[in-house]
């Protein structure tokens, strides 16, 4: 971190200082000399007028990273229930691990959940940490943030790693903060250096670019990842690892927040889950041709999936889009239909098995990460897919969750 140091007892001619800088970031107020954010670093003034201006590098803080050790996951669960993203977590940070010798950390709190825990041993964590009091029954953010905190304040996890769920999005931030140290949402991809600096990569600026992000001089490094994003391990039949039950004061636990009911949203099926995606992209000239592409999709046993253009133009609902701003998925066959393949839509389903893409153009983005391409007009190809698909009885149109 650099900054510029103003001596303020040699200023002599005030409007010539102020007038050195071309971004108009040097301010001559009440007698005082001041730069504001418009400074670009470039070091004019002080080439100018050293003697008014010093650069000065302050030192980076400073961790010892042999005092941190091993990769964390925390569980995310409702009522005990596993969500699968933890499992994908748990594949990623054992590969992590076995190149930097660490060990593999489970975090797992709630109510009457101790049993719960044990199947976490079938997929590789050397240590279960399980937190299961009373007070953490439903998810409210004070305790749940005080037993994060105590639990890195035990382990000292080098590397942290948290599902981009609704809990996990609103957790993690909150514990990264306790401890001053990064947090990088949506992770992509994910790898670690030797000296255990975690490698983040997740899309930026709408997508246009892929950052990579370091976090070198603090720990510990926090990640969250979306669903589907990385591969989960087969489960073993022999439990491996070690069960710790932790405890933490009921004092810590105290909130503000009373959570005086729980309703459940109806489960609804969801194009994340669906191991055959039919996906409708610009090239659908209006809403009613749609029709045709939930028929390929119910055909096929699959369901329909859009883009985000059809969303905001009302013809499907949301929970359909897949992309940085809808869902990300993994399915065995996707068929992208007059999809051109916008870095956003990419993010979300490039992971799948196989992609067949569908596209006039021959220079569409999609074709990029397809596997096999079609290059055509989705309302002569697909009505020739449908005369050699068999219609299945009895399958309702799936292209809605709803």
């Amino acid at each position: 971190m650099a900054k510029i140091i103003i001596h303020q007892e040699k200023i002599q001619n005030p409007k010539a200082l102020v007038e050195v800088c071309p971004f108009n970031a040097i301010e001559y107020i009440n007698e005082y000399l001041s730069i504001n954010a418009a400074c670009k670093m470039c070091r004019i003034c002080v080439k100018k007028y050293p003697d008014v201006f010093e650069y000065v590098e302050e030192e980076r803080p400073q961790v010892d990273k042999s005092a941190w050790q091993g990769i964390a996951v925390y569980t995310d669960h409702v009522e005990g229930e596993i969500h699968p993203v933890t499992f994908e977590l748990l594949g990623k940070a054992r590969e992590m691990a076995a190149k930097i010798g660490h060990p593999v950390y489970c975090l797992m709190m709630g109510d009457h959940i101790s049993d719960k825990a044990e199947e976490l041993r079938h997929y590789g964590a050397d240590k279960i940490f399980v937190y299961d009091k009373p007070e953490l029954k439903d998810f409210r953010i004070e305790p749940y943030t005080a037993v994060f905190e105590d639990f890195i304040n035990k382990v000292r996890p080098s590397i942290v790693l948290v599902g981009g769920t609704t809990v996990g999005r609103s957790l993690a931030p909150r514990t990264a903060a306790r401890f001053r140290t990064g947090l990088t949402a949506d992770c992509t991809i994910l790898d670690v250096q030797d000296n255990t600096d975690l490698d983040q990569i997740r899309p930026a600026f709408g997508g246009n670019i892929m950052a990579h992000i370091h976090t070198p001089n603090h720990r510990p490094q926090f990640a969250t990842v979306r669903y589907k994003i990385f591969n989960a391990p087969e489960r073993t039949e022999k439990p491996s690892g070690e069960l710790v039950l932790e405890d933490i004061s009921s004092q810590r636990l105290e909130s503000r927040i009373q959570v005086l009911e729980v309703r459940k949203k109806e489960k609804v099926q969801s194009i994340e889950d669906a191991e055959v995606i039919v996906v409708a992209g610009k090239g659908v000239k209006k809403e009613a041709d749609l029709s045709m592409i939930r028929e390929l999709a119910d055909r096929l046993g699959g369901m329909m999936a859009t883009t985000r253009p059809l969303i905001e133009a009302g013809w499907t609902d949301p929970r359909t889009q897949i992309g940085l701003s809808g869902r990300t998925v993994k399915p065995k066959l996707i068929i992208t239909c007059g999809v051109s393949g916008s870095v956003q839509f990419v993010a979300g389903m490039n992971n799948s098995e196989n992609i067949i893409a569908i596209n006039t153009d021959p220079k569409a983005s999609i074709f990029d990460v397809a596997h096999y391409a079609i290059i055509g007009d989705i309302y002569e190809v697909i009505p020739a897919l449908l005369k050699n698909l068999p219609a299945r009885e009895g399958q309702a149109h799936k292209g809605d969750p709803s």
